[in-house]
């Protein structure tokens, strides 16, 4: 009898279940998923509301200054809380955001000096100039208010933003409503999807307590 010496020794079992670490790869991208899907569609609800009621104050949000003017993103935003502000929602305004690049303006500054033109009268107007970004200039903001007595607010941002606004200040106490400024979504939607998710990114480094 001839023996057959091509016989291979039998493979390993590659179930997934013999490789822990996989199975953890595997849970860990499924929570991310459900993460940023949950997140993603509580971004995109918030982004139709409105101020319901009143407010002690009108924070509106800096985007970028140009040399001692604001950045059409910003301008949208302070003509939103001037409007709010002229309806009575609130008697003050406070604007937000450092110097960033520039040394000689910074955009609370710029934001102020913008609806002061606009009409807001000088007393009216507060401005928070130390915040490099939304998280620091949240911070700033509740400080003022507990500084003046004030306890609830009205946010101003684009629409994808104001969700993690509204997270920021109400760790600190304070009451927040929100008003988005219309039509601050990006048109197409691979836009809109884009901006939700990067939202929802730095909703999750923050709560992960990432820089």
């Amino acid at each position: 009898m001839v023996e057959d010496t091509n016989l291979s020794p039998p493979r390993k079992s590659l179930s997934l279940w013999t490789r822990p670490w996989l199975l953890l790869l595997l849970a860990l991208v499924g929570a991310l998923c459900l993460f940023f899907g949950i997140t993603g569609s509580r971004i995109v609800r918030v982004a139709g509301e409105s101020p319901a009621k009143k407010a002690d104050v009108i924070v509106v949000f800096g985007a970028a200054e140009y040399a001692g003017r604001p950045s059409p993103v910003y301008r949208a935003r302070l003509d939103h809380g001037y409007e709010l502000f002229q309806k009575g929602m609130a008697p003050v305004v406070i604007t937000t955001g450092g110097s960033a690049q520039d040394p000689d303006f910074s955009e609370g500054g710029v934001g102020r000096d913008y609806l002061l033109r606009r009409g807001i009268p000088e007393q009216a107007l507060i401005a928070e100039t130390q915040g490099s970004d939304t998280a620091q200039s949240a911070a700033r903001v509740a400080n003022i208010m507990r500084t003046n007595g004030m306890g609830s607010c009205i946010a101003v941002s684009d629409a994808y933003h104001v969700f993690r606004i509204r997270a920021l200040l109400e760790k600190e106490g304070v009451q927040v409503e929100l008003a988005p400024r219309p039509e601050s979504r990006p048109h197409p939607l691979w836009e809109r999807f884009a901006a939700v998710m990067r939202e929802a990114a730095s909703y999750l480094a923050w709560k992960a307590g990432l820089p």
